[in-house]
C-alpha cells in the first residue's frame, strides 16, 4: 500500500512540477512529497485508532498500578508507558507533575519522562515502514534501556530533592497513591469518537510543523548532500564520530516522529547505525529547547545531571551498536 505514496510523489514531482528525474532538486522534492504524505496518512489513522482504545483509560489507576509494583518492574512499566503514549517533551511535563503529585517514586517517573520523547507508537510504525523491523527493534530497545537506566540512577541519587520547590512539595505532601481511584463511567462510541477526534487534532496541531521540518531536513540530506560526505566524515569508524554526532544534535530539535525521515536519510547516506541512533536521540531528548521546557519542574543541578546522563548513554549506545553491526 505504501507504494501508492511513491507513485503519487513521482507523478507530482516529475509530471506535474516538471522536475528532472535524477536531479538533486527533483530527488529532494520527490522525497519530501512521498514522506510527508506517508507520515500524515499514518499519523491520522494511527492516532485516531489508538485514541479510541485509550478513551477509557484511567490515569489515576495507572499511577496507582505503577506505584504499587516492585521498583524494578515499576521502572520497566514507566518506560513502557512512556513508549506507548504519544507525548513530546512539552506534553510530558504535565503527566510528570501528575505522577509526582501521586507520590510515585521519581525514578519511575523519570523512566517515563526519558522514554516518552524518544519512542511513541507512531514513530515506531513509521520507522518500521522506512527501515525495517531490525532497526526498529534496536531503536525501541535502546530508548527503553536509556529510560530504565536513567530512572534507576536518578533514584539512587534521590533526584526528588532536586525538583523545583513546588514539584518537591507536591511529591512530599501527596496523598497515598494506593487510595481508591475515582469511578470512571464507560464512554459511549460517540464519546470515544469525540475523544479520538480531539486527540487527533491536538497531536497534529503540536507535531505537524516538526514533521515538515524533519522531512525537509531529510529531503535536503537526501538530495543535496553528497553520498560520500557522511561516510567520509562520520562513517569510517573513528571513536570520536559518535560523540561528535551526539553534540551535533544538541542545537537541533525534533520529536520522534519528525526525526524518523532524517534517520532514514542518514542511514542511506552511509552513516553507521549506531552513529545515526546517537545523533537522532540527541536531537529528540537532549536538545536545548527540551531542557528549557524541563527547567519548569527541575533545578539546574538536576538538568545538568540528566544532560550528562543522556549524552553519556547515547555515546555508549552508539559505540556498542556500531560494534555489533561490524561483527
Amino acid at each position: 500500500m505504501l507504494s501508492i505514496f511513491t507513485t503519487f510523489a513521482d507523478w507530482l514531482a516529475y509530471s506535474v512540477l516538471g522536475l528532472e528525474q535524477g536531479s538533486k532538486l527533483g530527488g529532494s522534492v520527490q522525497f519530501f512529497i512521498e514522506d510527508t504524505t506517508k507520515i500524515f496518512f499514518l499519523l491520522v489513522v494511527m492516532i485516531y485508532v489508538i485514541a479510541l482504545i485509550r478513551a477509557s483509560l484511567n490515569v489515576e489507576r495507572i499511577r496507582d498500578y505503577l506505584a504499587g509494583k516492585n521498583r524494578f518492574i515499576g521502572y520497566f512499566m514507566g518506560s513502557t508507558f512512556g513508549a506507548i503514549t504519544p507525548f513530546c517533551s512539552c506534553s510530558s511535563i504535565p503527566v510528570f507533575l501528575g505522577f509526582t503529585s501521586a507520590s510515585i517514586p521519581v525514578g519511575i517517573t523519570m523512566s517515563f519522562l526519558l522514554t516518552s520523547p524518544l519512542i511513541n507508537e507512531v514513530a515506531v510504525l513509521l520507522l518500521l515502514s522506512l527501515v525495517g523491523w531490525k532497526v526498529t527493534a534496536i531503536y525501541v530497545a535502546v530508548g527503553m534501556a536509556v529510560g530504565i537506566a536513567g530512572g534507576i540512577f536518578l533514584d539512587l541519587i534521590h533526584a526528588e530533592k532536586l525538583l523545583q520547590p513546588f514539584a518537591l512539595k507536591a511529591y512530599q505532601t501527596a496523598e497515598s497513591p494506593n487510595s481508591e481511584p475515582g469511578i470512571k463511567t464507560k464512554l459511549t462510541l460517540i464519546e470515544r469518537h469525540e475523544f479520538a477526534k480531539t486527540e487527533l487534532l491536538d497531536i497534529l496541531g503540536r507535531v505537524w510543523k516538526w514533521v515538515f521540518i524533519g522531512v525537509a531536513l531529510g529531503a535536503a540530506l537526501h538530495g543535496f548532500v553528497p553520498e560520500s560526505w557522511f561516510e567520509e566524515n562520520l562513517g569510517s569508524g573513528q571513536w570520536w564520530s559518535v560523540p561528535a554526532a551526539v553534540l551535533a544534535g544538541i542545537p537541533l530539535y525534533s520529536n520522534a516522529t519528525g526525526v524518523i525521515p532524517v534517520m532514514e536519510s542518514l542511514i542511506v547516506k552511509g552513516l553507521p547505525l549506531g552513529t545515526t541512533l546517537a545523533f537522532c536521540m540527541s536531537t529528540v531528548a537532549a536538545s536545548f529547547p527540551e531542557f528549557i521546557l524541563l527547567k519548569q519542574v527541575m533545578t539546574w543541578k538536576l538538568l545538568a545531571i540528566i544532560f550528562v546522563l543522556l549524552l553519556t548513554s547515547f555515546t555508549l549506545v552508539g559505540w556498542i551498536v556500531n560494534l555489533i553491526t561490524v561483527l
